[in-house]
């Protein structure tokens, strides 16, 4: 069967499908619809962007549809994965492909109003849901149950089993009945025996749509590999973002921190298209907006942490940058595949620092074709000094800088692949920061005062860390302990390197901006006093300009503090 008309559905899936304009069956819907429609249970792997969420939607709107289910007969399908992005995006595909059906529909992820989901989610037939959501109203909603539960999904199964879910999976899946049918779908599968124990499968039908394709990522994906040091980073990203400015780019990276100060600067630094951040430190209602806007924009760069790596459906990118080193192969798939959606194409770049070349080694063994492209640095523009321009004038700014810093040698300092991530091998490349610093303190750029101020704040953490490993120590939770001691020398390690730094106070080189600020200044107050007879457009400009005032009386207190 080669079309969904051809398939024994019923007619309001059928009306839904062909609503959504779905006509052909991709190859891991041919593979597991009919298996899935026999009841059984399956493991379902395809390459990113082969339509893995339908290949499981459409099975359990059947099974319910068959069995006449109604809205009084409590929940029958279930539906967990591990991103609120994700299931935001599984959430909407259902109410399209199952408009035509009389179920009720919810969706449960973290950042939204909780008792207005206690008021609802006990009529809802079919949810969609964040493994911590779904859990919490398991525990705190009355009268919420699953005993009805007929097909359970997980959707990127072996991020779902992984260490980071594990507890929580391990409860959830407590409160299910285990007469259950149950579908797990993703790019990487996991086939270990433990992992299916756990979910209580049985005689699951492992069920690999490209097995035997000669590689692992989808056949219009061009992706090629690049070594670049790790001080010319930031610059190489620059580079390619003023290359590409009428292509739109996702950029992953390995931290919040780090996405929150790239895209900071380089916002500030005007590249000349839009930018925006995505991590999972935001607001829900910004994550939803951002999220939303990048899937509309056409030229755009959107800088990420691995929150969007899985699953998601983004339309028309046309690059994808990995500036950090994923932490494994399955976590590069699943970053590249955001791109060469279905059959379109799309291309990849890997940023990879000397001491990581052995992940290009891995990424072959594990068929993924990668192309060495060489990088030409002397063509790159030196934005260095506007970077340290940028730090010296904003001390927020420089603060996130060095959290950012700390956070990524912190993320290669926890990887378990040792011959990749080696942090020994980065701290020589690493000076050219306390360089960068000691150039700031020079300029009067550092003030006793910020440094103090560093001080009592990692003395406080490192006063908080203690505390949580003595008593972690006391309960017995070795692993907890362990990973505090780790963290506990962390921190104490940059507590001593910012007391060795010597904070000198030096006139600083504001004379300049203090004078162009007065001058606009009184531009700004002669306008003020003429806002009445303003046209609207010169009002609006008005109020939209910055606050000269406060910070040119920033600039001479600052001024007036540092001379000595």
């Amino acid at each position: 069967m080669r079309k969904f008309r051809d398939m024994p559905l019923s007619a309001p899936t059928q009306r839904g499908l062909a609503d959504a304009r779905f006509k052909e069956l991709t190859a891991i819907q041919r593979a597991t619809i009919p298996h899935a429609l026999a009841g059984r249970d399956v493991l379902g792997a395809a390459k990113t962007g082969s339509g893995k969420t339908l290949a499981f939607l459409t099975p359990v709107l059947e099974s319910l549809y068959r069995v006449k289910w109604g809205r009084q007969d409590g929940l029958g399908g279930l539906c967990v994965a591990p991103t609120r992005e994700l299931a935001m995006q599984i959430f909407q595909q259902l109410l399209l492909v199952g408009k035509h059906h009389s179920f009720s529909a919810g969706l449960l992820i973290g950042g939204k109003n909780v008792k207005e989901e206690k008021d609802t989610v006990n009529k809802m037939n079919l949810l969609v849901a964040t493994p911590g959501r779904l859990l919490q109203h398991m525990d705190e909603t009355p009268l919420f149950d699953c005993v009805t539960l007929r097909v359970l999904v997980l959707d990127e199964a072996d991020r779902i089993l992984d260490l980071g879910f594990a507890a929580t999976l391990k409860a959830i899946l407590e409160n299910l009945p285990k007469t259950r049918q149950t579908l797990c779908f993703s790019a990487t599968q996991t086939k270990r025996v433990k992992d299916l124990a756990r979910l209580s499968l049985k005689d699951p039908e492992f069920l690999a749509a490209h097995a035997e394709s000669s590689h692992a990522t989808p056949p219009k994906l061009t992706q090629m590999v690049a070594t670049c040091e790790l001080d010319k980073k930031m610059e190489t990203l620059w580079a390619f973002i003023k290359a590409h400015l009428t292509s739109k780019t996702l950029v992953f990276l390995s931290s919040c921190k780090q996405v929150r100060f790239v895209h900071e600067m380089f916002r500030r630094m005007r590249p000349g298209l839009p930018l925006a951040m995505l991590h999972g430190r935001m607001k829900q209602l910004a994550r939803t907006k951002t999220f939303q806007a990048f899937n509309q924009a056409k030229h755009t760069v959107l800088f990420a942490t691995d929150v969007a790596a899985r699953g998601l459906d983004f339309p028309n990118v046309d690059w994808v940058v990995q500036a950090d080193c994923p932490e494994d192969v399955p976590c590069y798939i699943h970053r590249v595949g955001r791109t060469a959606r279905y059959t379109a194409e799309g291309r990849g770049l890997l940023l990879l620092c000397p001491s990581e070349a052995a992940f290009a080694k891995e990424l072959a063994a594990a068929k993924v074709p990668l192309k060495t492209m060489r990088l030409n640095q002397a063509k790159n523009q030196k934005i260095t000094s506007s970077i340290q321009g940028l730090l010296g004038k904003d001390s927020e700014l420089k603060y996130l800088a060095q959290r950012a810093v700390v956070s990524y040698l912190r993320s290669v300092h926890l990887q378990p692949n040792k011959d990749v991530f080696d942090v020994d091998a980065l701290d020589a490349k690493c000076k050219w920061l306390q360089a960068q610093m000691e150039q700031m303190v020079a300029k009067g750029q550092l003030q006793p005062a910020e440094r103090d101020e560093v001080v009592a704040k990692l003395n406080a953490k490192l006063e908080e860390i203690s505390a949580q490993w003595a008593q972690a120590e006391a309960d017995g939770k070795a692993k907890r302990a362990e990973k505090l001691q780790e963290l506990h020398a962390d921190v104490k390690g940059r507590l001593e390197a910012v007391r060795q730094v010597k904070a000198v106070t030096r006139k600083p080189k504001f004379e300049a901006e203090i004078k162009a600020a007065k001058k606009k200044l009184a531009e700004l107050v002669k306008l003020e006093n003429t806002k009445g007879v303003l046209p609207l457009e010169e009002v609006q400009k008005l109020n939209a300009k910055p606050k000269l005032l406060d910070d040119l009386r920033r600039m001479e207190a600052e001024s007036a503090g540092w001379f000595s």
